[in-house]
């Protein structure tokens, strides 16, 4: 187990560009520390480690989730031939997080190091994962960190359209049967911002996760 990092609480640090800290050790210990803070790591080539706690923070209550009329109807079609499993096979959806082609982006920031620190996250419980199977075929998944007081969502893939939303949506379900009523999304995506994601600041984030506030405004 490393030396975990020092890393500076986001109510008095001096953030630049939304970067918090820079460098340090990738791995699991490290990980469940930085976002109990609020804190992740955005590798960028060329750089050393960057860490994150952005001004703006995505999140989703989930009072506004919002399904459009053809998701409904898309659900309504394919959800007897999917099968939905929770944290059985996080190596494969963070594989396929890793080989996800997303517009506008050249390589992806799930690097190898990236990869080893969250399935060692994983093996100490604070992974979620969410995976959807067709005929024993991985669809769709996504994953995320949970926090002692929040979870926060990383990165999903699909194989087949809309299959995504669909495994965004059982992680809504699976969250709220544990007491949840909202999560981080870190930045608002097409896909989280059609389904209700917003932004807020960096305090009002804190002060959800620090649990000074009990209900979302």
């Amino acid at each position: 187990m490393s030396v975990l990092n020092n890393f500076p609480h986001p109510r008095t640090a001096d953030i630049i560009d939304d970067i918090i800290a820079v460098g340090g050790v990738l791995d699991g210990p490290n990980l469940k520390k930085s976002y109990s803070l609020g804190i992740f790591p955005w590798p960028h080539e060329g750089y050393p480690l960057l860490w994150f706690c952005p001004d703006q923070r995505g999140i989703l209550n989930f009072n506004d989730l919002h399904l459009s009329k053809s998701l409904k109807k898309w659900i309504k079609k394919n959800e007897a031939q999917i099968r939905t499993t929770i944290n059985t096979a996080f190596d494969q959806v963070i594989t396929e997080c890793q080989k996800q082609v997303r517009p506008g982006q050249n390589g992806t920031w799930i690097t190898h190091e990236v990869k080893t620190a969250y399935l060692e996250l994983f093996q100490m419980g604070h992974v979620i994962s969410v995976e959807c199977w067709q005929e024993d075929i991985l669809i769709s998944g996504i994953y995320g960190v949970m926090s002692e007081t929040y979870f926060s969502c990383e990165s999903m893939f699909f194989k087949k359209s809309n299959a995504s939303k669909f495994a965004f949506i059982k992680l809504v379900e699976h969250l709220k049967q544990k007491g949840h009523t909202w999560m981080d999304l870190q930045m608002i995506t097409d896909v989280s911002g059609s389904m209700g994601g917003y932004y807020i600041s960096r305090d009002y984030f804190i002060d959800l996760i620090e649990s000074k506030i009990q209900t979302l405004k």
